[in-house]
Order: structure tokens, then sequence, then C-alpha cells
């Protein structure tokens, strides 16, 4: 009986507790366009990413928010690269592309979605740090 109070105020804990909720998305509503025109809008990559886990779905519709995010991100560092860099960039994708490739639900497509644009955030952070 105590394991299941203590199970039950655990599970109502971590609900409450939630960091990412609609309230806490800055777009107009929690439309699609709306969220994509927001990500559009965004005044930097960092920026965009924080939006995008602020009104992230959880589900496939966060591919869209994913690739907006992407886009913004590589504007900052893509054509900077040489060859082996595009490699390598290219090579973190495709690791992103694999990791949830056997999973069976829209989460996992988030969860891709979502991976794809920290691998962008992360070369696009160092390309800005380099030119610092």
């Amino acid at each position: 009986m105590r394991f299941q109070s203590a199970f039950a105020v655990l599970a109502v804990t971590l609900a409450l507790a939630s960091p990412v909720r609609a309230e806490d998305c800055p777009a107009k509503s929690t439309q699609m366009d709306d969220i994509i025109a927001a990500l559009n809008a965004a005044k930097s990559c960092d920026a965009a990413m924080k939006m995008f886990r602020a009104c992230a779905y959880g589900a496939s519709g966060d591919v869209q928010f994913g690739e907006v995010v992407v886009k913004k991100c590589e504007s900052d560092f893509l054509a900077k690269l040489q060859a082996k860099q595009k490699a390598a960039y290219q090579r973190a994708m495709d690791v992103c592309d694999r990791k949830y490739r056997n999973q069976s639900g829209t989460m996992y497509i988030s969860f891709t979605a979502f991976c794809r644009a920290e691998a962008a955030q992360r070369y696009s952070r160092q390309a800005l740090k380099a030119a610092r």
C-alpha cells in the first residue's frame, strides 16, 4: 500500500513539473503554421532551438519544426565548412536518422527531429565561437 501511494505521488509530481508546456510556447498559438513562423523569426539558432523545445508536439509534427531550426543553424556554418567538415556534419545527421529507426511510435520521429536540430546547433555554436 505504501509503495502505491509513493508511486501515485511521484506520478503527480512529474506531471506537474513537466518542463515543456504549451503555455510556454512563445508563438502566437500552438498551430503548426504559427510555430513555424515564430521559429523562422527567431534571432538565432539558439533562440530557435529554445522555442522548438517549448513548442514541440512530441510527435511527428516536430519534423517540420526541426527542419526550420536546422536551416536557421546551418546558416551560421554550412557555407563555411570544408569537404571533410561537411562529411562529418552529414555523418552526425545520419547518426540521428539511424538512432531511432527501429522504434515505432511518433515520439521517436520527434526524437530524431530533436537529434538533428541539436547536431546543427552544436555546429552553429562551434562556428560562432571560432568567429569570435
